[in-house]
């Protein structure tokens, strides 16, 4: 079993979004690291990721939930990598960004909630992330996800990863059947694309806050097989 396990955090949230899930993979003997992404551009974000991989003992399972597929997909190229699994989360080709992940379809219907700032940073609004973000969370963390939200630059969203670690190594894909951000079939065409073992889970976008068992289960079983 591999005991390292590496979680990278989406958009509009930091390393602290995987409070609920860090618990349950130590309880398994598991040594875990959040990666703080700045959400500032893929390349700062891969780059922190990178660093976190460095420090790793042995092999690691990298993980990534929504934008934080995309920079596992590109730092997952780091030798310390055994395999990836990625919650409900992004997986370009080599080439391709976000965007044209998302062009491929089916749209979710939550997109028309996110707004970029004049700095040029998303945020979502209150309505969409009661409505469709994290309509199965609970409303007091609806409420603190809202006031600490970490905008996402972007410019990220077109930015195109260089390289593919799925293409070389072994990945899970979790997909959430009740998702309004990310298409669930949308999911589904991308796990299948990257070859990957696929479990599903019926819940938002947001599984790590409302499914947490769900997901580590997902995570221990993701390691074991990886070892």
């Amino acid at each position: 079993m591999v005991k390292n396990i590496v979680l990278v955090h989406g958009g509009l949230v930091d390393g602290s979004s995987w409070a609920k899930v860090i618990p349950l993979l130590e309880a398994q003997g598991l040594e875990v690291t959040a990666v703080q992404n700045p959400l500032t551009g893929l390349a700062d974000d891969v780059a922190a990721a990178t660093r976190a991989l460095a420090l790793q003992d042995g092999p690691a399972l990298l993980v990534g939930h929504s934008w934080g597929g995309v920079v596992i997909t590109e730092a997952g190229t780091h030798p310390a990598v055994a395999g990836l699994a990625y919650v409900c989360a992004f997986a370009p080709s080599p080439g391709e960004s976000l965007v044209d992940v998302s062009a491929r379809g089916p749209a979710a219907a939550g997109g028309r909630h996110f707004t970029a700032d004049a700095a040029g940073f998303v945020r979502i609004t209150r309505q969409g992330l009661d409505e469709d973000l994290g309509p199965d969370v609970v409303e007091a963390e609806r409420r603190l996800l809202f006031a600490t939200q970490h905008p996402l630059a972007a410019a990220s969203q077109g930015e195109p990863v260089g390289a593919a670690a799925w293409q070389t190594k072994p990945s899970w894909y979790l997909v959430t059947e009740n998702d309004r951000t990310l298409h669930p079939d949308l999911q589904r065409a991308m796990a299948q694309q990257i070859g990957a073992t696929t479990r599903s889970v019926a819940s938002g976008h947001l599984p790590i806050f409302s499914q947490p068992t769900a997901v580590a289960g997902f995570l221990i079983e993701a390691a074991r097989q990886v070892g």
